[in-house]
């Protein structure tokens, strides 16, 4: 019979629990009878400690198999996506259509915002009726007939996770590899998936600050996921600018709009659509990343993304000619400041992060749990890394509810562009790749 104490006492000691006492005390966690204080012991020695591959990869699964793991009767494999976060990052608003063009189901479970980065739930809920608090046999439906359904977690999906994140808050116990590495893949896994690819941000934008640290998360991501039965690939992507022109819910949904409807391109619709190659190569569904992206990038120009998405929308609430109309179902922020370069030059740096707290200050994120989204405003036209600017042309374009808040966020747009005489170098979209050791 496994103890609480001993499982604690046998992190102190620099050890890995075995897989039975991780799973029982996973099942604590989900149950309540471990403790906050026997919780918050546990994240601080594993925080401390770590737990190596092995026990990081138990962990996973014990948190996963704690609530209800998804099974799955399609004609196609079961995929899916996870980004580690960043601004601007409406990637999954593409992705998930576009791959249920190709054939393939996406179940993706996704998350509402987090610090300085929005969240894929709260963009999809700036359309007008989407819900994406779907009951399980609404879910499978959805994900059956239109191929691809973006929800949140229920509350039966890795409840360890649930209650070990909300003391490793309170705890300064979140920066620890194998702690995000197992609340991530816990409730990605419990999706029952078939295969994974992982969107590892790296820069000013993004969680992880520097290339090092990204590998290592990307490497501990895929290392896990594979040993727990799911066919994982991560791609390390830049997150020095925002990876759509836009921040903010309704207009990051404007900007995946556009690339849907052939409207755009960019670095959007190339994260879409080297993530969805590598998902199509890993699931034999292609002959290589490459092959695979180009499938998906004619979903995306052949119009079947487009109509997968409007289906979803449909599917969850949504107007049925969202896709037709857009443009005219999403809310706008009735003031609109143009941000001007204060002198001429080119853009050397932006500071992501800045920017996403600049949204998160106008109401279009939450300072604390509970906070009410303003779903219109944000900033659109981000003038992109190397731009050459000329004195007092536009910069951005900040959307908010009030002009007070619009002076401010002009403040901060203005202060997070680096402006220099000459040009400097741009870091590349795509930093590198991590697949599975006994994958080519």
């Amino acid at each position: 019979m496994s103890d609480a104490r001993r499982v604690i006492a046998t992190l102190r000691r620099g050890d890995s629990p075995p897989p039975e006492d991780l799973a029982w005390f996973a099942a604590g966690l989900a149950d309540g009878s471990v403790s906050d204080a026997q919780a918050g012991a546990f994240a601080m020695a594993i925080c401390m400690g770590g737990l190596g591959p092995e026990g990081r990869a138990a962990l996973t699964c014990a948190m996963r198999d704690s609530g209800r793991v998804l099974t799955w009767d399609l004609d196609a494999p079961v995929l899916d996506k996870h980004s580690t976060g960043g601004v601007g990052d409406c990637v999954s608003l593409v992705l998930a259509p576009a791959l249920a063009a190709c054939g393939v189901y996406v179940p993706m479970i996704s998350g509402r915002g987090l610090g300085h980065t929005g969240g894929t739930l709260d963009k999809l809920e700036a359309i007008p009726g989407v819900t994406t608090s779907l009951d399980a046999g609404r879910f499978r439906r959805l994900v059956a007939e239109a191929g691809c359904a973006i929800v949140g977690a229920s509350a039966d999906i890795a409840p360890a996770d649930r209650r070990l994140y909300a003391v490793r808050d309170v705890t300064a116990t979140v920066d620890s590899l194998d702690l995000i590495t197992a609340s991530i893949l816990s409730k990605k896994l419990a999706a029952g998936l078939d295969g994974l690819v992982l969107d590892v941000k790296v820069g000013s934008g993004a969680f992880m600050k520097d290339d090092a640290r990204a590998r290592a998360l990307a490497e501990a991501l895929v290392a896990t996921a594979c040993r727990a039965g799911c066919p994982t690939t991560a791609l390390i992507t830049g997150m020095d600018e925002p990876a759509a022109p836009a921040l903010g819910n309704a207009l990051e949904v404007a900007a995946a709009m556009a690339v849907l409807t052939g409207a755009a391109t960019g670095p959007l619709h190339d994260l879409a659509t080297a993530l969805g190659g590598e998902l199509l190569a890993s699931a034999g569904l292609a002959a290589s990343a490459a092959s695979g992206a180009e499938r998906v990038r004619d979903a995306i120009a052949g119009g079947g993304a487009a109509e997968r998405f409007g289906r979803m929308v449909y599917g969850m609430g949504g107007p049925r000619t969202f896709v037709e109309d857009w443009a005219r179902f999403l809310p706008g922020a009735p003031v609109v400041r143009e941000v001007s370069a204060p002198e001429a030059g080119h853009v050397t740096a932006i500071d992501g992060e800045a920017l996403g707290l600049a949204v998160v200050a106008l109401g279009g994120g939450r300072r604390v749990e509970g906070d009410r989204i303003d779903p219109a405003v944000g900033i659109t036209d981000m003038v992109r890394l190397g731009a050459p600017v000329a004195a007092g042309a536009p910069l951005a374009r900040v959307h908010a509810a009030r002009e007070g808040a619009a002076d401010a966020a002009a403040r901060a747009v203005a202060a997070a562009v680096t402006i220099r005489p000459e040009p400097g170098p741009v870091p590349p979209l795509f930093r590198g790749r991590v697949v599975d050791e006994a994958r080519p």
